[in-house]
């Protein structure tokens, strides 16, 4: 309900706005840090190490900026990838420039959403193993790109 001119104006509490370097746990001031930190990566917890990030001093709370964060969670697929055998974001890139294919147009032909290449080449996400297979395919065997813009109508 709206307050009228007949009516007290409502009430809005205070709050205290605290500084971007206190601990949101305990309220001490955060350091920073570098250290190894875990990720999960397809159900696959995936360890980064000298992640920089803040660390509460007293109660060990970690906290990490954006940057930080895009840093650590793209370090993590690229460790997966690697552990894995799978393509790098850079090789996937390079498999689909070699083919003059947009991500639209790749992502048409293996059947994947619009954005799903995108994800795999700036690294935010990792591709399936079966999906690197088809990738390998694409690069290594003469046609196949014809075979799937035949097939994946």
């Amino acid at each position: 309900m709206t307050p009228t001119c007949s009516q007290k104006p409502l009430r809005v509490p205070r709050t205290h706005v605290r500084p971007d370097d206190v601990c949101p746990t305990c309220g001490t001031t955060m350091v920073e840090a570098r250290g190894q930190l875990r990720l999960p990566v397809n159900g696959e917890e995936v360890s980064v190490p000298a992640v920089s990030h803040l660390r509460c001093p007293k109660c060990h709370e970690v906290i990490l900026r954006f940057e930080d964060a895009r840093r650590l969670n793209w370090d993590a697929i690229a460790s997966y990838r690697k552990q894995h055998g799978l393509l790098s974001a850079d090789e996937i890139r390079a498999v689909r420039k070699h083919f003059d294919l947009t991500q639209g147009e790749l992502a048409r032909l293996l059947h994947l959403g619009a954005n799903t290449i995108s994800r795999w080449e700036s690294g935010r996400n990792v591709q399936t193993a079966a999906m690197d297979v088809l990738i390998r395919l694409i690069r290594d065997l003469p046609g196949s790109v014809e075979y799937l813009r035949h097939h994946a109508a």
